[in-house]
Order: C-alpha cells, then structure tokens, then sequence
C-alpha cells in the first residue's frame, strides 16, 4: 500500500508529516534529549499519516544542550550538521539540521540525500557551504524553512519549538 499511497501524497500532506516530526522533537528538545539520528528511516508512519518517531538508540539527555562522543564514533554524515563531522559534538542545533534534511527526504519521496556523494564528498560538499537543492513539491516558504535548518551557526531562536510554530 505504501507505494500507491506514495503517488497520492500532496504537498500539504508531506507538510504535515513534517509538522508531526518537528512537534515530536521540540517535545524531546523541551526533555533535555538529543536524538542523533533524525532520518525518515526513522520515522513509522501508518495507513492514516500517523508518524511515530523511532530508534532512540543513539538519544542521549544533555544538561547543557551539548554532548561530545569519543573519537570513532559512528554517525549517519549525510544527516550531520558540520560541528558533527567535525568535532562530533550533537546538540539540538544538529537534530535542527537533521531535520532539514529530513523534510528534504519527505518532499523528495524519499530520495537519498546527496545521493551523487559519498560520505567524504558529502562533508567536503557541506563544508564548502553546499546545501540540497528545492524539492519540486516544496513551496518556496516551506524551502525558506528547510534552508535555515542548515544554517552552520544556528542562531538562539532556531529551535525545533520555533520551526514547529513557524509550520
């Protein structure tokens, strides 16, 4: 059924996936909780447009928004912001991020981010001030939104509960 529905999904629909994603992390972001993971594979999503978020496997409770992981550590690169990458420091600011992209992998269908890269491209890419392209089905208010997510110096305001509002 999913790859019918697939075809049927208009922009306001995918909007509110986003909208469900993005309440779900400002409700975690209020917890102290840092997801690390945010991707649509991530995501459950049933026959009604219900999405679940998932996989806390790598969620961790940060007093002052910031946790720094040993050097080695594994972590998906196409949804890090650039502090992850290069320094593997997470905090809300870098669920911000990967939440852009996750709307970006829900406007796109489910398309790969930065699907022509690998990993090392991808950090060089985004290093260099690339960003992903507008989805067709993205308004260009709903981009402006998925854009700032990927800001480098995310400012004060940019919370999930301000992107939640601003939705």
């Amino acid at each position: 059924m999913v790859p019918r529905l697939r075809h049927e999904l208009q922009p306001l629909q995918l909007l509110e996936i986003c909208y469900d994603v993005c309440d779900a992390m400002a409700f975690l972001e209020s917890c102290q909780l840092i997801h690390r993971d945010l991707a649509a594979r991530n995501c459950l999503v049933d026959s009604n447009l219900t999405v679940k978020l998932s996989d806390f496997g790598m969620t961790r409770y940060v007093l002052d928004d910031l946790y720094v992981s040993s050097l080695g550590t594994k972590f998906p690169v196409k949804w890090s912001a650039p502090e992850v990458f290069h320094y593997t420091k997470f905090s809300s600011k870098s669920d911000v991020w990967a939440f852009g992209i996750l709307m970006w992998e829900v406007f796109t269908l489910g398309k790969q981010p930065y699907e022509l890269y690998d990993n090392m491209q991808v950090i060089e890419k985004v290093s260099q001030g690339y960003r992903l392209y507008r989805p067709q089905l993205v308004s260009d208010i709903t981009y402006q939104i998925m854009y700032n997510c990927w800001h480098e110096v995310c400012v004060s305001a940019c919370t999930l509960k301000c992107i939640s509002m601003s939705m």
